[in-house]
């Protein structure tokens, strides 16, 4: 915004400096980094100050919005195991209301900065079309804000809110990337840059969710993981794997493109995929083999000459050595991941959850009976979920969830919109929109099982995905005019 006021204040080396910084792997790790650090010691309000400063030197020095993007992927991430309500009710970070005062003055700050620095952008950059996915977002806006009205538990406040809160968490970073950063002069590369920051940063997490008290324990001779023990302040294994699953096509992107160390980015593929193994949500291996083995061949037809041949030796390598593991070391894996040989195909209840949505939608098809009325004693499989203002019971299933709480007009408002998005890949088809329709298939795909779509951290990262799909649409038609 500064530099907009004061031009010749562009032209500073310092600026120029900072431009670069912002734009870089390392301040993006930096990011990540202090994110891990918020959720492991439990530094939550610290990071944010950091985050605050950090975001206010982007918005004032650079040309753009870009560098907020590492920030806004991993905001949602940095609530600590230790700061749960679920893990330690009553003794939370929350629960201090100076804490709380001080998080709200962040969150305001932030808020007007973000608003200023979008009407500048704006000002300065008028010739920019509405976004090819608006009119979508705006029936599944309309089907959320819709949803439960006329059925008998129907409350129109809460209705209202959780709606507006569904949708904004989809598509308010998708509208603001959009109108905000010059997607000509951004790295093609940068958005996977970040996601594979992100990535280590769950890696960290994921690592540290071990150490929490109750998780590895002795059982018929030998260790075996609780997975009821496992998770974050943010969610529980099943969340923290749909994140992991999101980040494990982002290497793929370089293994592809760098000739020289593809391999090494392969490897690190691997390696991700082996994080989404350990948090122990069955939801998210399963999809996550199959994003993984979508980008495997994706890479190896994009791949050239000797970097192909490196990671097909590592593919091998990495087949090999899931082969030997199962065979020579099936009962320490058998303990690692005993949740999966004792719940076996057991579905966790989710049949009943289906069910109970099924007799909702069969009771008002239309617009369905809200967020807030999948709950209660005569709701089938949802009688144990109580839900809360914000966080109404899921249905651990994207279809059944839309048409339980907004019936056929939320469906086919989803399905309109599943269907922009798909165009949008389908019109101009480049490597950089498959892989960014990797990670969009793995939180669709998990979301099959889990409630991750209508989760607010992964709705942001989704939104992020979008918006950059779109930017980098080579249509000359579609660019702005210079």
């Amino acid at each position: 915004m500064l530099t907009a006021a004061f031009p010749k204040l562009g032209e500073n080396k310092c600026t120029r400096l900072l431009r670069a910084f912002f734009r870089s792997p390392v301040y993006a790790l930096l990011i990540a980094a202090l994110m891990a650090c918020a959720e492991i010691f439990a530094i939550e309000l610290t990071v944010y100050w950091i985050y605050l400063a950090l975001g206010c030197l982007c918005l004032l020095f650079c040309e753009d919005t870009l560098g907020l993007l590492p920030i806004t992927c991993c905001a949602y991430m940095t609530f600590a195991y230790e700061n749960s309500p679920h893990a330690h009710p009553g003794q939370t970070f929350f629960s201090d209301p100076a804490h709380m005062m001080q998080l709200v003055f962040i969150i305001a700050v932030a808020v007007l900065l973000l608003i200023g620095r979008l009407i500048v952008f704006v000002m300065t950059h008028p010739a920019r079309r509405m976004p090819m996915l608006t009119v979508g977002f705006m029936a599944l806006g309309a089907a959320y804000l819709l949803s439960g009205v006329g059925y008998e538990g129907y409350v129109a406040w809460k209705g209202l809110l959780i709606g507006a809160l569904q949708i904004l968490s989809l598509c308010a970073l998708y509208f603001y990337y959009y109108f905000s950063v010059d997607w000509e002069h951004a790295k093609k590369s940068y958005i996977f840059t970040v996601f594979i920051m992100v990535g280590l940063g769950m890696l960290a997490e994921i690592g540290c969710m071990y150490l929490h008290e109750g998780a590895i324990v002795w059982k018929n001779d030998v260790w075996t993981v609780n997975r009821g023990a496992l998770g974050t302040g943010w969610g529980v294994y099943n969340n923290v794997g749909g994140v992991m699953a999101m980040c494990v096509p982002a290497p793929f992107y370089f293994a592809a493109k760098n000739d020289k160390w593809g391999w090494a980015y392969a490897l690190l593929g691997c390696l991700f995929m082996l994080g989404v193994a350990f948090t122990q949500s069955r939801g998210a291996i399963l999809f996550g083999a199959v994003v993984f083995a979508a980008c495997a061949l994706a890479v190896l037809i994009q791949a050239r000459g000797g970097n192909r041949i490196a990671i097909i030796v590592i593919f091998g390598v990495m087949l090999l050595s899931l082969g030997a593991g199962l065979l020579f070391f099936r009962d320490k894996l058998g303990g690692i991941f005993s949740a999966f040989t004792e719940s076996g195909m057991d579905s966790s209840g989710r049949w009943q959850l289906y069910k109970g949505c099924w007799d909702r939608f069969k009771e008002h098809p239309f617009l369905g009976v809200g967020f807030h009325n999948l709950g209660g004693e005569d709701s089938g499989g949802f009688a144990h979920l109580k839900g809360s203002l914000l966080v109404p019971p899921r249905a651990h299933n994207t279809i059944f969830q839309l048409i339980a709480t907004g019936g056929i007009v939320a469906l086919l408002a989803y399905l309109f919109h599943r269907g922009q998005t798909v165009w949008l890949w389908l019109r101009r088809p480049t490597y950089e929109k498959t892989v960014a329709a990797f990670i969009v298939g793995a939180l669709l795909l998990t979301s099959l099982l889990d409630c991750h779509f209508f989760n607010y951290g992964p709705g942001l990262l989704y939104g992020t995905v979008l918006a950059y799909a779109e930017c980098t649409d080579r249509d000359p038609s579609r660019r702005r005019a210079k």
